[in-house]
C-alpha cells in the first residue's frame, strides 16, 4: 500500500479505523443477528418440551434434525440469494428484501401456532437469513480496495457486531421463553430484525455504488424462464411435502443431498466456465481444501444448537446460589468471548499487516483448535445428569471462540479476495455452503450423540477436526501457489 493511501485512510472520517460505511453493515448484521439467534436458542427446546411446557413434543432426535436442517437451508439459500444479487438486483436489494423476510418469520413463529407456525417461520428466516449473510459480506468486501491489509481487521470487527446480537439474543429471548413462554420469545426476535431494518434503511443510500450494481445482468428473455421455473419449483415441493415424500425425519438428508450436488456444481461451474481465467481457476481450485476445513469446523461448531444444547438441558449442572439458569443463556457464552476476544484479533492482523500468517495457515489453525475443544469434554462423561460443572462448559466454549476467530471472518474474507470476477457474491455463497454442509452434519451427528456413548463421540469427532487440519497445514505451501499472490 503507498504512502498516498495510508495517508487518505488515516484522514478520512472512519468506523473504528475503517470506512463509515462498515457501521452500517455492522448495526443491520447484529441485529439480523440478534433475532436468528435469539429464535435458535429457544428454537430446539420448543420442539422437543412437552405441550404442558408451550413446546410441540416432537422426538429429540427428529427435533435435532430439524434444526440442523433449518441451519443448513440458511447458508444453502446463499447460493439463491448471491444468483439473485449477480444476476437479477445487485446485492443491496437483495440484502433489504431479505431483512424483510427475516423479519416476516419472526412473526409468523410469534404469531402463528403449532406446525404451520414453525414451518412458515423457519422457511421465511432461513431464506431471508442466507440472502443478508451473502450479500452483507460482498457489500462489506467493496469497502476495501486491492492490497488494503485492513480487510481480514474488518471482517474481525463486522464479526463483532454478529456475536454481539448473538450473545444476546439468547439472554433476551431466553428470559421471555421461561417468564411468558415461547412465542413471545419468538415476538422479541421480531422487533429485534425492525430495529436493525430501520437503522439499514436510514443509511443504505451512503452504501458504495457497486452495492447497487448487477454485475453480470440475465436477459430479459432468461428472467421469464427463471421465473416459471421458480414457480415450478415451489408446487413440486409443495406436492412432495403433501404426498408424504418430504418428511420431517428425511429433511436433513434432503438438505445434505442438495448441498452436496450444489457444493459440486458450482466447483464444476467457476472451474469451467470461460468467464474465470487462468489466474482466477488456480484460486478457486485453492480453496477447494480450506472449504473442506470450513465444514468439518463448522460440523462441530454448530453443534452448539444441537448436540450441546440437550447436554446443556440434560448433563450440565446450571444452578448458581440456587437459581438455575435458562438453558439457552449457555447459548450465549461464546458470543461472548468473541465480543471480548474480535478485537484483539483484529488488532493483531493490522498491527503483523504482510507478516501474519496465511488466510490457510489460519483455517488450519482454527480447525485443529475447535478439535481440541470437544476432546476437553471426554475427561467428563459419565458424571451423570447434571452432573458436569458450569465452568468446564465455558472453559471449553473458550476454546471454540479461539478456533472461531481464526476460522469463520477469514473464510469469509478469503472467498471475497480468492472470487473470480464474474462470480463474486456467488464465492461467497460457496463459502457459505460450507457452512451449510456443517451445519447439516452437526443435525446429522446428533443422532449418534447420546450420555452413555460421550466418549467415543467427543473422541472420533474432536480426532477427525484435528486430522483435517494437519492435512491443510502441510498443504499451505501449495495454496499459497495456486492463490497467486492472495494472501
Amino acid at each position: 500500500m503507498s504512502d498516498t493511501q495510508i495517508t487518505s485512510q488515516r484522514r478520512e472520517k472512519t468506523f473504528l479505523g475503517h470506512p463509515t460505511q462498515l457501521g452500517t453493515l455492522f448495526g443491520v448484521e447484529m441485529w439480523e443477528r440478534f433475532s436468528f439467534y435469539g429464535m435458535q436458542g429457544i428454537l430446539l427446546i420448543y420442539m422437543y418440551y412437552s405441550v404442558a411446557e408451550g413446546g410441540l413434543a416432537v422426538d429429540q432426535a427428529v427435533a435435532a434434525g430439524i434444526v440442523g436442517a433449518y441451519g443448513g437451508t440458511v447458508y444453502l439459500s446463499t447460493i439463491l440469494a448471491a444468483w439473485s444479487a449477480d444476476r437479477l438486483f445487485g446485492p443491496e436489494r437483495v440484502l433489504f428484501g431479505s431483512a424483510l423476510a427475516v423479519m416476516a418469520g419472526h412473526i409468523a413463529l410469534a404469531l402463528v401456532p403449532g406446525a404451520a407456525g414453525l414451518a412458515t417461520g423457519l422457511v421465511l428466516v432461513a431464506f431471508g437469513s442466507g440472502g443478508v449473510k451473502a450479500n452483507a459480506s460482498t457489500i462489506l468486501a467493496t469497502l476495501y480496495g486491492p492490497g488494503d491489509d485492513r480487510r481480514d481487521a474488518g471482517f474481525s470487527i463486522f464479526y463483532l457486531g454478529v456475536n454481539i446480537g448473538a450473545f444476546s439474543g439468547p439472554i433476551l429471548t431466553g428470559v421471555l421463553q421461561s417468564t411468558w413462554g415461547f412465542h413471545v420469545g419468538f415476538g422479541l426476535a421480531a422487533v429485534g430484525m425492525a430495529l436493525g431494518l430501520t437503522q439499514y434503511a436510514l443509511n443504505r443510500r451512503k452504501l458504495p455504488e457497486s452495492g447497487f450494481v448487477v454485475p453480470n445482468p440475465l436477459p430479459t428473455a432468461a428472467r421469464v424462464r427463471v421465473g416459471v421455473g421458480a414457480a415450478v419449483a415451489l408446487v413440486v415441493v409443495a406436492v412432495l411435502v403433501v404426498t408424504g415424500v418430504i418428511t420431517a425425519d428425511r429433511l436433513k438428508w434432503i438438505v445434505f443431498g442438495i448441498v452436496v450436488l450444489a457444493t459440486v456444481g458450482y466447483f464444476s461451474l467457476m472451474l469451467t466456465s470461460p468467464k474465470v481465467d487462468g489466474v482466477e481457476r488456480r484460486r478457486v481450485i485453492a480453496f477447494l481444501p480450506m472449504w473442506i476445513a470450513s465444514a468439518v469446523f463448522w460440523a462441530i461448531f454448530q453443534q452448539i444448537f444441537t448436540v450441546l444444547t440437550i447436554y446443556s438441558d440434560e448433563r450440565l449442572n446450571r444452578t448458581i446460589l440456587g437459581w438455575e439458569m435458562p438453558v439457552t443463556w449457555t447459548q450465549s457464552i461464546e458470543p461472548i468471548f468473541v465480543i471480548v476476544l474480535a478485537g484483539v484479533y483484529a488488532t493483531v492482523w493490522t498491527k503483523l499487516g504482510p507478516r501474519q500468517p496465511s488466510s490457510p495457515l489460519k483455517m488450519a489453525i482454527g480447525t485443529i483448535v475447535v478439535g481440541v475443544a470437544v476432546l476437553l469434554f471426554v475427561p467428563f462423561a459419565g458424571t451423570g445428569a447434571n452432573g458436569t460443572p458450569l465452568l468446564v462448559l465455558v472453559g471449553i466454549l473458550l476454546v471454540f471462540c479461539l478456533a472461531e476467530l481464526f476460522t469463520s471472518p477469514v473464510g469469509q474474507s478469503l472467498s471475497t479476495k480468492l472470487a473470480p470476477q464474474a462470480f463474486q457474491t456467488q464465492m461467497v455463497a460457496l463459502f457459505f455452503l460450507s457452512v451449510s454442509m456443517g451445519t447439516v452434519l452437526s443435525g446429522l451427528l446428533a443422532e449418534f450423540y447420546s450420555a452413555g456413548n460421550e466418549v467415543a463421540y467427543f473422541g472420533v469427532t474432536g480426532l477427525v477436526a484435528i486430522a483435517v487440519g494437519l492435512v491443510v497445514v502441510a498443504m499451505v505451501p501449495k495454496l499459497k501457489v495456486l492463490m497467486e499472490g492472495v494472501r
